[in-house]
């Protein structure tokens, strides 16, 4: 229950400065609340209403190339809903073989940067003070360059007489040269190496607030290493290993970039088919509508991340 503001009546010149005082502290605190819900509702809510709306409606030789849902005519408001869109997502075969496919992509890569990242945090939060900050920052390092940069880079070392062709060419392990560039093997290199440090560091993080007296008992108590790791390490890094895991699936999803760059004919992810719809076919409400599919799906992952981060939470409580 709110304390009322005290009157203005009657107050001395030190009365009404404390209750100036009081009522700044009062609306600034509402003011630093309200600052998060306007962030989202200006970049999160009102874009997605945006886009939400151009998936109803129908496409049109204007610009922009769609119609509107409302319109006035004879003295009535006419409201057109246009559900064939999202009807178009269902018969041909070629969204639902995206949906799949940067499903399945995502999945494997988060997978692989969880295999090299959890070793590479724990020699990072294990290794000497002096030279922990280096190993971050040499993780880090790469993503000051542009995403495009490394790519491009990515195009170089993997192409026929590439970095990499060349070596092993030289090395004699090759006798000509592999076809690794424009093929799904190079999107998920290209994803796993672009994704790598958003794994590493929530799982870092993790591994410096763990309570190695509990690792201790573990062995005194005669359990292996190995045991220990996966018995005792593991769950008190499950929330670094979800925070990564959440933040490599969720973009590696709509990626675009990579496929576009690295992949072939038949790196065919959602990203690729969004930029297809949009400036190829300029079939914007389409492609809307295979955009909020996409959110869809990938709210199922978040709102599990949400779950188990509440569950977290009580359980520390």
């Amino acid at each position: 229950m709110s304390t009322p503001e005290p009157s203005m009546r009657g107050v001395t010149a030190g009365g009404f400065r404390l209750w100036l005082a009081r009522a700044q502290m009062k609306h600034g605190r509402k003011l630093v609340i309200a600052l998060p819900y306007v962030w989202l509702i200006l970049l999160f809510l009102l874009p997605f209403l945006i886009v939400f709306k151009i998936s109803l409606a129908e496409m049109a030789r204007a610009i922009p190339p769609y119609s509107e849902l409302m319109s006035w005519a004879d003295g009535q408001l006419a409201l057109t809903l246009n559900l064939n869109n999202f009807l178009q997502l269902t018969d041909d075969p070629l969204y639902f073989e995206a949906y799949l496919q940067s499903l399945q992509v995502a999945g494997i890569s988060t997978l692989c940067c969880l295999l090299l990242g959890y070793p590479l945090a724990w020699a990072v939060a294990h290794s000497k003070p002096s030279t922990r900050n280096i190993l971050l920052l040499l993780v880090i390092l790469p993503s000051w360059t542009s995403f495009l940069i490394r790519v491009y880079a990515w195009m170089g070392i993997l192409k026929n007489n590439g970095v990499l062709n060349n070596f092993l060419l030289w090395l004699g392990v090759i006798d000509q040269p592999l076809t690794i560039l424009h093929t799904n093997l190079a999107v998920y290199i290209g994803i796993v190496y672009a994704y790598l440090p958003f794994m590493v560091l929530p799982i870092y993080t993790a591994l410096t607030r763990i309570d190695y007296s509990l690792v201790e008992a573990s062995l005194d108590l005669g359990a292996r290493p190995l045991k220990t790791f996966f018995t005792v390490i593991v769950p008190l890094t499950k929330g670094g290993i979800i925070a990564g895991s959440m933040l490599v699936f969720i973009p590696a999803v709509g990626e675009f970039v990579i496929p576009e760059l690295l992949g072939g004919p038949d790196s065919i992810m959602i990203g690729r088919v969004l930029w297809q719809e949009f400036f190829n076919n300029r079939d914007w409400p389409v492609a809307s509508a295979v955009a909020i599919v996409m959110l869809l799906l990938l709210i199922v992952p978040i709102m599990w991340f949400h779950k188990h981060q509440q569950k977290s939470g009580g359980a520390h409580g």
